[in-house]
């Protein structure tokens, strides 16, 4: 395994260690995000609105109120607003007005989004082996309860975690 300064063609050392991990998480996350995108792309969409399909898809038919999609996105997007726009555009999404208060707008899952999930799932599940599959479930769950520990500590962030 090569150190982060390494790859980096860094000459000092870092800083802090905190430093060094941020920039690490930062790298692998960009690293391992690459098929990713790539695999999105493929089909037209991007990782955040791959995200929004997937919310949708959980919550169900009637569909989600569109400013709750924004807090169970995975990286957070400022402009959910656009995003559904796109998804509408694409055919993948709908909008339409909850029959019990016509203040709100629901986001539905459309068939078209539904039959793009369905082809996405199997490809993304096996992405998921390609990237991570070389460690262990022990590595795996060390790796989750760090990611954890480290957004509780966060300032500003949500610190509901475990």
């Amino acid at each position: 395994m090569t150190p982060l300064a390494e790859e980096l063609g860094k000459r000092d050392p870092f800083d802090l260690p905190e430093q060094e991990a941020m920039l690490n998480i930062a790298r692998t996350m960009a690293r391992l995000s690459e098929p990713f995108d790539q695999l999105f792309k493929s089909y037209g969409v991007s990782g955040p609105l791959f995200n929004i399909l997937r919310i949708l898809r959980g919550t169900g038919g009637d569909g989600v109120p569109s400013g709750e999609i924004g807090p169970q996105m995975v990286t957070p997007a400022p402009d959910v607003t656009r995003l559904v726009d796109r998804l509408e555009k694409l055919g993948l999404a709908a909008r339409q007005r909850s029959d019990a208060d016509r203040r709100v707008v629901l986001v539905k899952l459309a068939p078209k989004g539904r039959r793009l999930l369905t082809k996405l799932d199997p490809q993304v599940r096996q992405l998921h082996r390609d990237t991570l599959g070389h460690l262990s479930a022990t590595e795996l769950r060390s790796i989750n309860k760090l990611m954890v520990r480290a957004r509780g500590a966060t300032p500003g962030a949500n610190n509901d975690s475990a």
